[in-house]
């Protein structure tokens, strides 16, 4: 073989290797998913206050029953979602009112949720309460009110619908059981103050938001949409009953509270509740 053939031969084999190298090139991590994926699972800022399952982690207070006793099973878990049921009423509605509250208070946060009114409604309930429940904050804790207490002290995001068609009845106000707001610069003597929502279908799901941060700033949100806002929670005003004098110090800031569902009269569903806590 001439020197010329070796060195072809050479050089085509050394093409070969290098070939053969650049296909076993160990193939690069694939970027089309997120990296840390499991951490950024483990890091998501909402906590789901309502597991889809039971309520555990809540605790009932209804109007003439101890805390702690779920007359009637007045809220129960159904389908994945809490449940405000009457069908094991029997008599006269007798104002039992009833919250259900989550077990950790908050102070500055997110909350988000979705509500469902459903039928029929208890006849012999307050008319008031028709299609009428709410989501009640900075509340006391449930522990402190005496068994005849009826409201807690505490403010609450009102949830309505429509009762007559065609006529105007917005969801997320403000009513305010034993507290008082800062609503346009004052405080404002109404129990309760409407938002400029639009009207909802009793049967529609409606998606609920409100952003605490502690006793200053307080905004409602309804379908994404923001619909009222006020400063300055704190305890006054009337409507709660036979509470312990002790408890209700008015003029005091609400920084924080327990969060809690309504009951009163008119079956409800709600689903999809958690919370994201604020820096502040």
């Amino acid at each position: 073989m001439t020197n010329r053939l070796k060195h072809n031969a050479l050089t085509a084999s050394i093409l070969v290797v290098c070939l053969l190298l650049l296909h076993c090139k160990p193939k690069e991590a694939d970027k089309s998913q997120p990296e840390e994926q499991t951490q950024t699972q483990i890091e998501d800022p909402w906590v789901h206050l309502f597991n889809g399952n039971d309520i555990e982690n809540w605790t009932v207070k209804i109007h003439h029953y101890e805390v702690g006793d779920n007359f009637g099973d007045t809220f129960r878990v159904e389908n994945g979602m809490i449940r405000v049921r009457y069908d094991n009423y029997e008599g006269d509605f007798n104002e039992r009112y009833g919250h259900l509250y989550y077990n950790t208070p908050y102070s500055h946060y997110h909350l988000s949720m979705e509500y469902r009114f459903a039928s029929p409604w208890y006849d012999t309930a307050p008319s008031y309460t028709v299609l009428n429940s709410g989501l009640m904050f900075h509340s006391q804790d449930p522990r402190t009110m005496p068994k005849e207490q009826d409201w807690p002290i505490s403010v609450e995001m009102q949830f309505l619908a429509e009762v007559n068609e065609g006529e105007a009845r917005p969801t997320g106000n403000m009513c305010s059981p034993g507290t008082d707001v800062v609503f346009e610069g004052k405080i404002d003597p109404r129990h309760c103050i409407s938002s400029t929502s639009k009207t909802y279908k009793p049967n529609e799901w409606v998606k609920a938001e409100l952003i605490v941060h502690g006793d200053s700033l307080v905004t409602h949100i309804i379908n994404g949409e923001k619909v009222l806002e006020y400063t300055h929670p704190q305890i006054g005003g009337s409507v709660a009953n036979r509470y312990d004098e002790s408890i209700k110090i008015d003029g005091k800031p609400l920084k924080e509270g327990f969060i809690a569902l309504q009951s009163e009269g008119q079956p409800i569903d709600f689903r999809n509740i958690k919370l994201k806590v604020l820096e502040h």
